[in-house]
């Protein structure tokens, strides 16, 4: 059974940092492309970032240079670090699965997505 669960989220300034982290079990990590999406109340699910079969990774112009993707193969755990953080990136972030070893920047597919983890920025 594919689970996945993310956590880390929190209360940050602008400005601040958080590592949100995502435990995988149920497949092989290592096999599919892995993704970040998040949400607003009231708004559309959006894509954050993904990482591929092979480590490559994509991210949304609003998170380019900001946040970073990353995966531990042995761990089964994917990462999103997130740096200097704005009100903008208030939401409930999400981890997800692809059912393919690629995912194509900007889209919303994936097959199994975990619940949500609260990031919250504010002063």
């Amino acid at each position: 059974e594919v689970q996945l669960q993310a956590s880390g989220g929190g209360l940050v300034q602008p400005g601040g940092s958080l590592t949100l982290s995502c435990a995988a079990s149920g497949f092989t990590v290592s096999r599919y492309a892995m993704s970040w999406f998040r949400q607003v109340p009231g708004k559309e699910l959006e894509w954050v970032s993904s990482i591929n079969f092979g480590d490559g990774t994509s991210y949304a112009d609003s998170v380019q240079g900001r946040f970073t993707i990353s995966r531990d193969d042995t761990r089964k755990t994917l990462y999103l670090r997130m740096n200097g953080l704005t009100h903008d990136d208030t939401a409930v972030y999400y981890c997800a699965k692809s059912a393919k070893r690629w995912h194509v920047p900007g889209t919303l597919e994936y097959d199994y997505r975990g619940q949500g983890t609260q990031v919250t920025v504010s002063s």
